[in-house]
């Protein structure tokens, strides 16, 4: 019983994980139908912020952990503002090469400015205790990652459906056009996505690290991939799908590895996409997103 209620918790911690990475992509594919490949890399940049953090002086991570979502939001806006926003009405094809352009760049600065070894960044570790809840036996970082994560996404659901700004962005995603007809300014929704999203990168980077230790030049890589087949999963155009395909996908990979023999662990991402293939046959179009017209769009 100790262990199934211990890989449940890892599930959902898992789940919120790729929840939190995919809600980031989902956002800004919601609004610029761009896929951003490179969100790996603003990952990436929160991690190195804290290893940054750590080398100034800052012991605590209740200091690193704010830097790194600064950092995520600002190097999101950076991207955007540098990268994204020169090709935005070129074909999407274009966006798609210059996420990939940017995510191969900034990878390789990171390896020659850096160090393509991983770096250990200990203040985090901290977080990481063994808390006991009756007979079960818990990480306190699980359960924090868990309120973490359901804070963020009631708060950036609040600020969707509550600000002004919250609201031009869902009106965005349905029908850009029209926003900008209503006076709306194009730049500053598509940069508040973007900040949104790297806000979000910025907190699924506190964790990844506090739970490796390290970060590294691919830190973000593997992330970006599973959260792509979960906005997959659940529905592209849906920030709902994105969350529940997280969250399924991470009760996928943790069930798997609980039912599999010990020497056939290295089949679990196998199993794991054949299982969402399948999915995806029966439901081509995402599991949440309903049969909706052409052009129109869901959030």
């Amino acid at each position: 019983m100790d262990y199934a209620v211990q890989q449940f918790v890892n599930a959902l911690a898992f789940g919120a994980e790729y929840a939190l990475i995919a809600l980031g992509l989902a956002l800004v594919y919601s609004i610029m139908n761009l896929m951003n490949f490179a969100h790996g890399e603003i990952i990436a940049s929160a991690g190195y912020s804290m290893y940054l953090a750590i080398l100034i002086g800052f012991d605590s991570p209740w200091l690193v952990a704010p830097v790194a979502i600064i950092a995520g939001a600002v190097t999101a806006m950076l991207f955007e503002r540098i990268a994204f926003r020169p090709v935005r009405h070129a074909p999407a094809t274009t966006g798609l090469l210059t996420a990939f352009g940017v995510s191969i760049v900034v990878q390789n600065l990171f390896t020659l400015l850096v160090s393509p070894r991983p770096r250990a960044v200990p203040a985090l570790t901290s977080l990481n205790q063994t808390i006991f809840i009756g007979p079960y036996a818990i990480s306190s970082l699980q359960l924090l990652e868990l309120i973490t994560v359901a804070i963020a996404i009631t708060g950036l659901v609040l600020f969707l459906k509550r600000s002004t700004l919250g609201l031009a962005i869902r009106a965005a995603t349905r029908e850009f056009s029209t926003v900008r007809l209503m006076g709306v300014r194009a730049n500053r929704v598509i940069a508040t996505a973007f900040a949104l999203s790297g806000l979000l990168a910025g907190i699924a980077a506190i964790f990844m690290v506090a739970r490796r230790g390290s970060v590294d030049p691919d830190f973000g890589f593997q992330p970006v991939i599973k959260a792509f087949v979960a906005c997959v999963l659940g529905g592209f155009g849906s920030l709902g799908g994105a969350v529940f395909g997280g969250m399924l996908l991470g009760f996928l990979d943790v069930a798997i590895v609980m039912l599999l023999p010990q020497d056939m662990g290295g089949l679990s991402d196998a199993i794991t996409y054949s299982i969402i293939a399948a999915l995806l046959v029966w439901r081509p179009e995402g599991l949440l997103t309903r049969r909706i017209e052409l052009g129109d769009k869901e959030i």
